[in-house]
């Protein structure tokens, strides 16, 4: 059968043999091994989270949302410590959240409510009267991506950070408001109360802080998922397809459409690469057929054969 291939169905045979013993030594992590990463990457989150708290919040005076923020606003009225405040708040919800949404729920969030203050009386113990900066856009910057990093890495554990996340929960599950708009009501609250106790300066950093935190979290909570959507047009599918094939190793849905002003059917190949692979697979299409039709679209999250699970040659 050797024989009988040209060359290019040489070159079309042995690159996926070579694809095949690649996917063959792709590393699947265990349940167990799935379990100590998601328990390691929580400490991690939750650890991290609280030194951006006593590094960069609490010596700068800037003022940020949720449960923290109310400890914060406390331990700048009434001199209480923010990890004991923090605690209460967060086991007040804990509670909360255990009656009115389930236990299952409650579940997801007690890793967070007793890490988070934990590693708070830890690092106010070892970082005592310590500064690492006065400079507040230093601070600002890089509380944001603190705090941004941390929940991040947590929320992708799949933990709950708990904390005043709960009460948008409950309103919207027993009167139906929407979570995003009672958060937001819940968030100006908090940041109001802080702002009775800090100065205006600290004020606008602390509105700059919660949007670099807000935009880093979300890259981290897409990190590493993020895909290139391609739709490509051709008189000359076949040919891009097995490109894409060979070439690539990446698969190829053919969808069937008609031409809007001809009404002539013809050929959509919708192939999903990584961002890197983007550019080769547009040399490879515009090689082919330098007048190919060709739509890029960024994709957030891809699961299945190739990206989530082990390829599959048959």
């Amino acid at each position: 059968m050797g024989e009988t291939l040209d060359k290019c169905g040489f070159f079309r045979y042995h690159r996926r043999k070579k694809f095949k013993n690649e996917g063959q030594k792709m590393i699947k992590l265990s349940y167990e091994q799935q379990i100590a990463f998601n328990s390691l990457s929580i400490i991690v989150g939750n650890a991290l989270y609280a030194l951006t708290v006593v590094l960069f919040l609490v010596p700068s005076g800037l003022i940020t949302g949720g449960a923290t923020g109310i400890a914060l606003g406390i331990n700048r009225a009434l001199g209480l410590p923010v990890s004991g405040v923090l605690f209460v708040i967060n086991m007040t919800m804990l509670t909360v959240g255990w009656v009115l949404l389930g236990r299952r729920f409650a579940i997801t969030t007690i890793a967070s409510t007793v890490l988070s203050p934990l590693f708070l009386a830890l690092w106010e113990r070892v970082f005592t009267g310590f500064v690492l900066t006065d400079d507040l856009v230093l601070n600002t910057i890089f509380a944001g991506l603190g705090v941004g990093i941390s929940l991040g890495i947590t929320i992708r554990a799949g933990a709950s950070t708990g904390g005043m996340d709960i009460p948008p929960l409950v309103l919207n599950k027993y009167f139906h408001i929407p979570v995003s708009a009672s958060m937001l009501v819940f968030d100006m609250l908090i940041l109001c109360l802080q702002a009775a106790f800090s100065p205006l300066q600290q004020c606008l950093y602390g509105i700059v802080m919660v949007i670099v935190y807000t935009v880093v979290l979300d890259k981290v909570l897409i990190f590493g998922t993020t895909r290139t959507e391609v739709k490509i047009i051709s008189q000359h599918a076949d040919d891009i397809r097995e490109a894409i094939f060979t070439q690539l190793d990446r698969g190829v849905t053919v969808l069937h459409g008609e031409g809007g002003y001809s009404h002539e059917p013809e050929q959509v190949l919708l192939s999903i690469v990584s961002n890197r692979q983007l550019p080769k697979l547009e040399k490879l299409a515009h090689a082919i057929d330098p007048t190919c039709f060709m739509i890029v679209s960024h994709v957030t999250e891809v699961s299945g054969r190739g990206f989530s699970l082990d390829k599959n040659y048959q």
